[in-house]
């Protein structure tokens, strides 16, 4: 046996041992959340409930290095043509299923003085839902900026857009305006960053050392992942009480959040393979786009994040605000990572100021290619 073989029977073995003694010690803990759960369940039963969602058109797109990425458009309710296109970006271990409430809220307005008629257009970050899981290497928020244009290429070739992103869907947005500047100049009128952070994400809110690149523990799990991934994926289920626990811990401020609310981020981020997850690591830690805000300095802009997130601190959503002092900052008092979905109401309201100011811009004197892009359209 190889050095090489040897040290990877060494870590498959530590790893069995570890999530041995792991499962172990949470099987108590365990029983207790699960009590916990149908407590809450029981209280709750009046509370909101998913409901019936407007109906999307599923399509393909082909990122630049040939990757699948799954894709959903959704057209105005009412029939009518829309002023704008909304795309919504979604954040790190999650998917489109994000915007739950406001697939409806966006699908619904009415156009004119109100809110602006919008297509709206969702989609699955490589590696995450329906999409195609990219090679480790390909795992970047500089890849993921490509494959933003390549859905804004292929799926919204005219007519103005929105772009709303969560989390590290917000540092995606940040990536396509480091890399494509022109877009914010001549398509994009308005932006939405809510619960992200433009640099420095390993120095605050989840522990430094879980973000870090030098984390044993991220790197461990990682390469058990892939050396062990069936040891790692039973593991993971026989601990769904104690992990549905810490999402909503992270996910959330309410404690007494709505159990069918958790059990959503949970299952999206149950959807994904760990190792999967783990190879955005590096990124997300080394992430710095301060530089790229600029771009967006001709756009409308909205910046929310709720106060009590424990995954990117509101400090980072004021150091965002503070380069572009133009923005709307919006904080969400004793909400967590998951506005959009723990405050929905307030999320929307904050969201659909954000496309009324954009609609304003359409045609604007700062904006002639987009006019002329809207006039081709009629």
């Amino acid at each position: 046996m190889n050095r090489q073989q040897t040290i990877w029977s060494a870590v498959g073995a530590a790893g069995a041992a570890v999530t041995g003694l792991a499962v172990g010690a949470a099987a108590r803990k365990s029983k207790q959340i699960a009590a916990e759960r149908r407590r809450l369940a029981a209280q709750l039963t009046g509370g909101a409930i998913p409901g019936e969602q407007p109906p999307g058109e599923q399509i393909s797109v082909i990122a630049d290095d040939g990757l699948r990425l799954s894709c959903e458009e959704i057209a105005p309710l009412d029939g009518g043509e829309p002023d704008l296109t909304v795309v919504l970006v979604h954040g790190f271990a999650l998917d489109r299923r994000t915007w739950h409430f406001q697939r409806r809220t966006f699908a619904e307005l009415p156009g004119g003085g109100d809110a602006p008629r919008v297509r709206q257009v969702l989609y699955d970050l490589r590696s995450h839902g329906r999409s195609e899981r990219g090679p480790r290497e390909s795992c970047t928020i500089e890849q993921l900026g490509r494959d933003l244009e390549a859905v804004l290429r292929t799926l919204v070739p005219d007519g103005p857009i929105v772009l709303i992103g969560h989390s590290m869907g917000g540092m995606t947005v940040m990536a396509l305006a480091e890399q494509f500047p022109r877009l914010f100049e001549e398509r994009i009128v308005g932006v939405g960053l809510v619960s992200t952070s433009a640099g420095e994400v390993g120095s605050a809110g989840l522990p430094k050392a879980l973000l870090s690149r030098r984390n044993p523990l991220t790197r461990g799990v990682g390469l058990l992942a892939r050396v062990q991934p069936t040891l790692v994926e039973t593991g993971r289920r026989l601990l769904g009480d104690v992990i549905w626990a810490i999402t909503r811990s992270f996910a959330y401020g309410d404690r007494n959040v709505a159990p069918w609310l958790v059990d959503l981020v949970d299952s999206m981020i149950s959807a994904n393979a760990v190792d999967a997850l783990t190879d955005f690591v590096d990124t997300v830690n080394s992430h710095d786009r301060i530089a790229a805000l600029p771009a967006l300095a001709g756009c409308e802009v909205l910046v929310a994040a709720g106060d009590a997130d424990r995954v990117i601190p509101f400090s980072h959503a004021e150091r965002i605000a503070a380069e572009l002092p133009d923005a709307t900052l919006v904080r969400f008092p004793g909400v967590g990572h998951m506005p959009m979905l723990e405050q929905p109401a307030a999320m929307d309201e904050a969201l659909l100021d954000l496309l009324r100011r954009s609609a304003r811009r359409i045609g604007g004197p700062s904006r002639p290619g987009v006019l002329r892009r809207l006039r081709r359209r009629a």
